[in-house]
Order: C-alpha cells, then sequence, then structure tokens
C-alpha cells in the first residue's frame, strides 16, 4: 500500500542573512502546495487575490490578499494555487533565535518575543496591517542585506503591535512530537488534501494510518481536538466558500464539487460552519464586491 512521505522542509537562509526571504511572482512557489513544517517561524504575505488557509487543524478561506504569522513546526500548505488571482507573494522564514539567543530578552524586543509566541496558534492580520506592511514586504526584495534585515525588525514591530488579528489554530496543534507521530498525521493531511472530493472512509483512513478505527478515532481527536468526519467537512466547506467566491456555478453545482453528494446535508453543514447559508454567503461576496 502506497503511503504520502511527510515533508520536513529544510531551510537555509537568504546569502549574507540570517534568515530566508523569498518573492514569487503568479503561483510559482509551487513547493509550499504541499503540507509541510519546518522549525523556523514563516511570515507569508499574498498580494491580493483569494485562496485557503490550512494551518494546523484550522482550515479557512480568505479574499483582498493575506498576511499570515505561523510559528515554529506548525503544519500548513501554500496560500496559494493557479486560480488565486494574486500578484505575488512573500515568504520569510527565520528561527526564533535567529539574531541570537538573549535578543528576545532585551525590554526592546520583548514585544516580538511575546508575537513569537503567539504565532505557535498561526496569525492571521487585518487590512489595516496589511497595508501598513504589506509595501514593506515588497520592497525588501530590492534591498541589501542589513537594510533588509532592519525592514524585517520593523515589520515584526508593527504586527506585535496591531490589534486586528485572529489566532487560527486555536487549539494549538503543532508537531512538537514523536517522529511516528510526525509521519502519520502528515499522511492523513496530505491524503484528505489529495482526495477530499472522493468518499473517504474510517475505515481506509485507519488502514492506511497502520491503526484500528476506534485507535484512529481517539489519536486524531487527541492531535486536532476534533473528529476526522468533522474534519474533512470542514475542508470541503472551506472548498465551498473558495468556489462560492469564484466561480459562477449553481450551488447544487458547488456542493458536489466540494465533495458533497447530499445537498440538504451540504447546506446544513455549510450554514453550521459560517453561521449563513451557501446563498447568502454569495450574496454577500458580490455587495462587498460592488
Amino acid at each position: 500500500m502506497k503511503t504520502l512521505k511527510p515533508s520536513f522542509e529544510i531551510v537555509e537562509p537568504s546569502f549574507g542573512s540570517s534568515f530566508s526571504y523569498s518573492k514569487f511572482n503568479v503561483n510559482t512557489n509551487n513547493k509550499a502546495h504541499l503540507w509541510h513544517y519546518h522549525p523556523e517561524i514563516e511570515m507569508v504575505f499574498v498580494n491580493g487575490g483569494s485562496g485557503k488557509r490550512q494551518i494546523g487543524s484550522h482550515i479557512s478561506y480568505y479574499s483582498d490578499g493575506d498576511l499570515i504569522l505561523i510559528g515554529s513546526n506548525l503544519p500548513h500548505c501554500g496560500f496559494t494555487s493557479e486560480t488565486t488571482g494574486n500578484k505575488n507573494e512573500v515568504v520569510i522564514q527565520m528561527l526564533p533565535e535567529f539574531l541570537g539567543t538573549d535578543f528576545l530578552t532585551l525590554k526592546e524586543t520583548k514585544g516580538i518575543a511575546n508575537l513569537f509566541e503567539k504565532a505557535k496558534y498561526g496569525i492571521a492580520f487585518g487590512k489595516d496591517t496589511i497595508k501598513l506592511v504589506g509595501p514593506i514586504l515588497e520592497k525588501m526584495s530590492n534591498l541589501w542585506s542589513f537594510e533588509k534585515l532592519l525592514a524585517l525588525l520593523t515589520v515584526l514591530k508593527e504586527l506585535e503591535q496591531a490589534s486586528d488579528y485572529t489566532l487560527l489554530n486555536a487549539q494549538h496543534f503543532s508537531l512538537e512530537m514523536q517522529v511516528q507521530d510526525n509521519d502519520r498525521i502528515n499522511m492523513v493531511f496530505n491524503y484528505v488534501k489529495d482526495h477530499f472530493l472522493e468518499e473517504i472512509s474510517l475505515e481506509d483512513i485507519a488502514e492506511r494510518a497502520s491503526m484500528t478505527v476506534p485507535s484512529f478515532c481517539r489519536y486524531f481527536k487527541k492531535m486536532t481536538k476534533k473528529t476526522f468526519t468533522k474534519f474533512v467537512n470542514e475542508y470541503r466547506i472551506v472548498h465551498a466558500s473558495k468556489l462560492l467566491a469564484e466561480k459562477p456555478i449553481s450551488i447544487a453545482n458547488v456542493s458536489y464539487e466540494s465533495g458533497f453528494h447530499n445537498f440538504s446535508h451540504f447546506n446544513k453543514l455549510f450554514k453550521e460552519f459560517t453561521g449563513k447559508s451557501a446563498l447568502q454567503y454569495r450574496k454577500e461576496l458580490k455587495s462587498m464586491i460592488k
């Protein structure tokens, strides 16, 4: 039986720098589309467009760009795809101690230390903060290493002071665990990502994880604070949200193209997850665009 290997990413700092800075144009960051994790803290700025956020056991949809800070060993997928419509994507990766073990103990940097602690949950910043730091992140590609470091510290200071943010991975799911658990949960998440349009039975996924069904259910609930069925349904609902925003197809087709084969069940779950019907969700999106 073929199983998906976990993706542990080794991050190399940029030449002459203590952190990694990358700028991708229109969906060229293909490697990030796999489920992956690393000890570095990661900042992702998506300039415009829309897409899915997949961080830990959290799944949601964003529109009109995004700015995310992801903590160490917090598994995540890339935030753009061929249909995202973004202008470009900036990714910065740094170890928590990238400026030395004592740097974050200084009075002047205590707020940044607190920011890194919150990043363990995954942070999505609001439009005001994006407007403030987005241009700085964009221009960093043209700076030399010292000026680039100063720009990064400026951005971190602004993020530390921001009030318009949401903690995404409220259950604090991370991969600070045994290697065997890393392999297993990566396999499960990647399998759902690749097969959510199909029927995924508990028997099948438990077998792929080399566990009995009861053991797998207990394991998954312990790891993610939700049942496997709920996780799969949430993944499908977020995909449906993306289709509602991006494709002019009927809601029935949205349901089918998101992996649901029962329209009334889709409507019920969509309202439970978003607090509104799919029709209302689409109407509100259209009114926002006008």
